[in-house]
């Protein structure tokens, strides 16, 4: 699911958005990111992570599952961030709820920017 939404660095708070992702299919899910004063936010010189676990209650064994492929907005006016699975990194996965996250830093600046849970269903064709 694509969506748009305003990041406030200076409020810790990260923007929730709930996926969903379909074993053995990619998955693509594109934001566009503004700034609390409505203009495209500025990507340059950061750099992102993002995970997938399955759970973050206490007594879980809190690891992620997969890692995302991140992509950041390349020029000031460019205000995507981009997560990316392969069809190889869903195929394991099992249907259920799980959760994500995204971090982005610049310099020693740590920011979780988004968040949320993810659906994982399972399809029925293996192979293309």
């Amino acid at each position: 699911m694509d969506a748009s939404f305003t990041f406030d660095p200076n409020s810790g708070v990260a923007q929730a958005v709930n996926q969903v992702i379909s074993t053995g299919a990619s998955f693509v899910a594109n934001y566009s990111v503004t700034t609390i004063g409505g203009t495209a936010f500025n990507f340059t010189g950061y750099s992102g992570a993002a995970s997938l676990t399955k759970s973050v209650s206490i007594g879980s064994s809190l690891y992620a599952l997969r890692s995302f492929n991140v992509s950041l907005g390349t020029t000031g006016s460019d205000p995507n961030l981009t997560l990316g699975l392969s069809a190889a990194n869903t195929i394991g996965l099992k249907e259920g709820r799980y959760k994500y996250d995204v971090l982005v830093n610049s310099g020693t600046t740590v920011y979780r920017i988004v968040e949320g849970d993810v659906m994982v269903r399972a399809g029925v064709t293996s192979s293309v």
